[in-house]
């Protein structure tokens, strides 16, 4: 058993409302974090229909054992989203997926257990890692990135102004002391801020930005996108909540590009709406958390949830 950590999905009945148009159809839950989504897509589902989820995180996957380990319709892999085109297509279900659903960022209990390493409130290793198995800790990276990587990280990432200060402050902490903890790296990041804002902690920005970089999430958000259109089927669903401005960009400008369809069409010749190669329409506007959902979960007040409709 799994360390319990509360979790309030966000836009749970929004998300799902969009998602499944067809109860027997087949779906991908491509963030499963504690299951909110996957299961209340579940209950839509008919016997035939299916969902595949798919988490990084190793405590996911067994909570995913013991809380759906005798639902066959259910089934989990570990890894990322962005590999998702290799698990479709081991089941032979390329273009026949009915609804994709990606909750982008870090999972309340990821975020609440110190040990994790991802947030400034609670001092534990600093790790930040999604897959504690693969790849650099963010320990790791703030020892041996330069300052210029540094600033550019925390600066494209976190669109902090103030992230050459930052940089500079920890790359000269670390010259006396190995930065090993949330605790410290959080105080060396405050104590480089000049203007804190009310009701934010000042190492907000930075550590976000290390968080996604550490775990390649945009990269891997574009990734999954790229593949995402040849997996639905014709009339399935994509379903993205965004927590930054910067998924919810990529998110934006993918739906869009193929809503418009192709821009590259010699000019002077007349066009037809085949030629457009449009693949994708817009299911409405973005949707953001109601003022309710927020006052219960302030974490829902920065959601925007973009749907669009597999047409071609």
């Amino acid at each position: 058993m799994i360390q319990d950590f509360s979790h309030t999905t966000v836009l749970l009945h929004e998300a799902v409302e969009a998602l499944v148009q067809d109860p027997d159809a087949f779906y991908i839950d491509g963030t499963f974090g504690r299951g909110g989504h996957s299961g209340l897509i579940l209950e839509q589902l008919q016997s035939n229909g299916r969902v595949l989820a798919i988490d990084k995180d190793p405590e996911a996957i067994t909570y995913a054992a013991e809380r759906f380990g005798e639902e066959p319709r259910f089934e989990i892999e570990r890894g990322s989203f962005a590999d998702m085109d290799q698990y479709v297509r081991a089941r032979q279900l390329a273009g026949k997926v009915g609804g994709i659903l990606l909750d982008l960022g870090v999972s309340s209990p990821q975020l609440d257990d110190a040990t994790r390493g991802f947030s400034f409130l609670n001092e534990g290793p600093l790790d930040m890692r999604m897959n504690p198995d693969v790849g650099q800790s963010a320990a790791q990276w703030i020892a041996t990135a330069d300052e210029k990587e540094i600033a550019d990280v925390i600066f494209t990432y976190g669109e902090e102004r103030f992230a050459r200060r930052m940089a500079r402050a920890v790359v000269a902490a670390r010259q006396e002391v190995q930065i090993t903890t949330t605790a410290q790296l959080a105080k060396i990041i405050a104590e480089a801020n000049p203007a804190w804002e009310k009701g934010k902690h000042p190492a907000t920005r930075a550590f976000q930005a290390i968080r996604i970089h550490i775990n390649r999430e945009l990269e891997d958000l574009e990734r999954c996108l790229d593949q995402a259109l040849d997996l639905l089927s014709i009339g399935g669903r994509l379903v993205v909540i965004s927590f930054h401005s910067l998924e919810d960009r990529i998110v934006k400008r993918f739906i869009r590009k193929h809503v418009k369809g192709d821009e590259h069409l010699p000019r002077g010749i007349p066009v037809t709406q085949d030629m457009l190669q449009q693949r994708l329409k817009s299911a409405g506007k973005a949707i953001k958390a109601s003022p309710g959902e927020v006052q219960q979960n302030p974490r829902a007040r920065s959601a925007v949830m973009r749907v669009a409709v597999r047409i071609k």
